[in-house]
């Protein structure tokens, strides 16, 4: 129990504190959005990702089980949602996004300040987090945005040049590059890139608060309760099943079964508002999912330390 209580006071409780900071900037002082979120994009993630990819130790064998493991959990998901919104008897926009909150994580702005939390000063768990990313950046812009789409038959073919905008991406290879040759940074350049990666925590929660702080909830009707038992139970517990099947181990086994209880990707409520999918619920799902997941991600971190 103590274990327990260590991992919610060090680890959940920074993260809650930092997105409720968010929630109230945003209420007093009405925080440029726009602002934060190319802040995010374009700065403090590719500076994190490329830092901990260069530091990694990460060899091709351990990327192929890492990238094995994404794709089985992502079509197990899929399989899933879509069988439980057929039984649900959703329609076809319902059941749209339906599926893109079970299946889409908020791996970047949720997960990798609780991974750089929990796996603080080992690379390789927050390089595995990094991956994750980029994966969770492919499915979003294939598979969630034409799930989307599809809705209201509209053309998607600007979803790889949409993926392929992502910065992040640039900022993995030329770690892994960088990495592979062994180049050694020059202290001006590693420096400022070093302090960008360091305020990266801080500012991805404060806007995740942010974007929450006007949402509001009155009910919870059966396709909310279903994707937070999607999300937040399924989602993990598959996990754990493709993690024994595969046989991983250590900081990979841990990284990735605690990167697959995130909560719903922020993508799926810009997915629906854009195509109006029942934006209300995919906003709803958002927060609902990144409010529960203080208690299922902390169980969860538990239960790696414990099983891995």
């Amino acid at each position: 129990m103590s274990v327990l209580f260590l991992i919610v006071l060090n680890v959940i409780v920074p993260v809650f504190f930092l997105i409720g900071a968010g929630a109230i900037l945003h209420r007093k002082f009405k925080l440029d959005m726009n602002t934060l979120s190319k802040l995010n994009h374009f700065l403090l993630m590719p500076a994190i990702s490329f830092i901990n990819i260069y530091q990694s130790k990460m060899g091709g064998e351990m990327i192929f089980q890492i990238f094995s493991f994404l794709a089985l959990q992502a079509a197990s998901l899929i399989i899933v949602s879509t069988v439980i919104a057929k039984l649900a008897r959703f329609d076809q926009s319902l059941s749209a996004t339906f599926k893109n909150s079970v299946v889409l994580n908020n791996s970047a702005n949720f997960g990798l300040p609780v991974s750089q939390m929990v796996f603080h000063g080992n690379p390789l768990g927050l390089s595995i987090q990094v991956i994750v990313i980029i994966f969770q950046n492919l499915l979003t812009y294939t598979y969630g945005l034409m799930n989307s789409v599809s809705v209201h038959t509209k053309s998607a073919k600007g979803a790889i040049r949409e993926f392929l905008k992502n910065p992040v991406i640039y900022a993995l290879l030329l770690g892994f590059l960088l990495h592979s040759v062994s180049f050694d940074i020059p202290l001006f350049l590693w420096t400022p890139i070093e302090n960008i990666a360091s305020a990266f925590i801080a500012i991805a929660l404060i806007t995740l608060g942010a974007q929450s702080a006007y949402l509001k909830m009155t009910q919870f009707p059966l396709p909310l309760i279903l994707s937070l038992i999607g999300r937040l139970i399924l989602s993990p517990s598959i996990a754990f099943l493709i993690i024994l099947m595969l046989g991983l181990e250590g900081t990979v086994a841990q990284g990735l079964f605690i990167a697959s209880s995130f909560p719903t990707s922020r993508n799926s409520a810009l997915f629906a508002l854009e195509y109006d999918n029942h934006p209300e619920y995919a906003a709803q799902a958002v927060l609902m999912s990144t409010l529960f997941s203080s208690i299922t991600v902390t169980m969860v971190v538990y239960l790696s330390k414990i099983l891995f």
